[in-house]
């Protein structure tokens, strides 16, 4: 991996992490349904400008069916039951709980292809529910009002992720910007109908539709080309570090800028959450290194 895709990668890890800062900022606000409404429809908005200046088509007839698998399992419901969790949750759960994501994509490829996993993707399976446990069973947010819903949802939205990938994989060929540009689109549309039964129970201010921009532009839109461009430029085995690398943003951001306290149990389910899925992936910290 060059100097410039090592840094593409930690700026990715950066953004990506950041994203739990803007939903804990904007949820409480806008509620979930306006929120990822803003999200989806901003990001698809500065997707298509990018589209255009690229000369890249969406080919939305051939595709559309697909664009709307893909964006119901990797942007709407996981989106939504994100942002409905940052209403309880801290930023630094947030981003640990969604490093399950492909241990669940694991179990989905696992069911999906009938075959059986290996005693080190069990144990780190094994690992990373540890992990999760531990970190949900000391930290303080888990005894509010609501956080095992929240908690939940998160494992859900995770879980979603899994399905997304897993279908990609089997789905027809269909260039990385056009999905995530369909994807984006077929969300906005889906995510619509349920905004007038969640109407935001706050105001729009300006602090708090520039968390929105920042989610939608930077945190979708930007995050994308990012994460494209890596697996072009060094595969999808290297640019899935990015996994190992946001949770940890994720409690620095939530730290500097919300002021949450982090305890050793937020470490220790967070490292063994990373080992547990490095484990499940097939991820080698010593050969990445060298």
């Amino acid at each position: 991996m060059s100097t410039a895709n090592l840094l593409r990668l930690i700026l990715l890890a950066a953004i990506w992490g950041g994203s739990f800062l803007f939903m804990r900022i904007a949820a409480p606000v806008l509620g979930a349904a306006v929120l990822i409404e803003y999200r989806v429809l901003f990001a698809a908005i500065f997707l298509a400008i990018v589209g255009v200046f690229l000369k890249k088509s969406l080919d939305w007839k051939q595709h559309w069916k697909h664009y709307f698998i893909l964006g119901l399992f990797n942007s709407a419901l996981p989106f939504l039951m994100f942002a409905f969790a940052a209403r309880t949750l801290s930023a630094s759960v947030l981003a640990v709980l969604n490093a399950t994501t492909p241990l669940w994509g694991t179990l989905i490829a696992a069911v999906w292809s009938r075959t059986m996993v290996s005693g080190k993707v069990l144990l780190g399976l094994a690992l990373g529910t540890c992990g999760v446990a531990l970190l949900v069973g000391f930290d303080h947010v888990s005894t509010k009002p609501g956080a095992g819903i929240a908690i939940a949802a998160v494992l859900f939205a995770s879980f979603n992720y899994g399905i997304a990938s897993n279908y990609a994989r089997q789905a027809k060929a269909v260039e990385p910007f056009a999905n995530a540009h369909g994807s984006m689109w077929a969300s906005a549309l889906m995510v619509l109908p349920v905004v007038p039964f969640f109407p935001a129970p706050g105001e729009h201010t300006v602090g708090i539709m520039g968390a929105v921009i920042a989610l939608a532009v930077l945190c979708s839109g930007v995050a994308y080309l990012i994460y494209f461009r890596l697996i072009q430029d060094v595969g999808p085995s290297s640019a899935l570090t990015v996994t190992f690398l946001s949770p940890l943003f994720g409690i620095l951001w939530g730290v500097l800028f919300l002021g949450e306290t982090v305890g050793w149990y937020t470490f220790a389910g967070a490292a063994i959450v990373i080992t547990g899925t490095a484990l499940v992936t097939g991820f080698r910290f010593r050969s990445r290194a060298a």
